[in-house]
């Protein structure tokens, strides 16, 4: 199994390789206060890099909440008194 997911991890890491190699180009930015340019590989990286954060940020928060909700509940039911591990799980 770890040999497979090496080569996977492998032939992305060829295939981003290729694809940076293949876009050279730079492209320029102008969020209004500030203007840079970048080439297009590191631009996709940023952008593949920033929603990799926030969709796990996302699902954090939504693990979280849930997490807080069943043991508000688990509260509720034995009275006030909840019981938790040192762990706090």
């Amino acid at each position: 199994m770890r040999l497979i997911v090496t080569l996977v991890l492998l032939l992305f890491v060829a295939v981003g390789i290729v694809l940076g190699a293949l876009n050279a180009d730079l492209v320029a930015y102008d969020l209004g206060f500030v203007h840079f340019s970048l080439p297009k590989g590191a631009a996709l990286l940023v952008a593949l890099v920033i929603g990799w954060l926030l969709g796990g940020l996302t699902a954090w928060l939504g693990v979280s909440a849930r997490q807080q909700r069943l043991r508000r509940k688990a509260a509720g039911k034995a009275g006030g008194k909840a019981k938790t591990s040192p762990a706090g799980a």
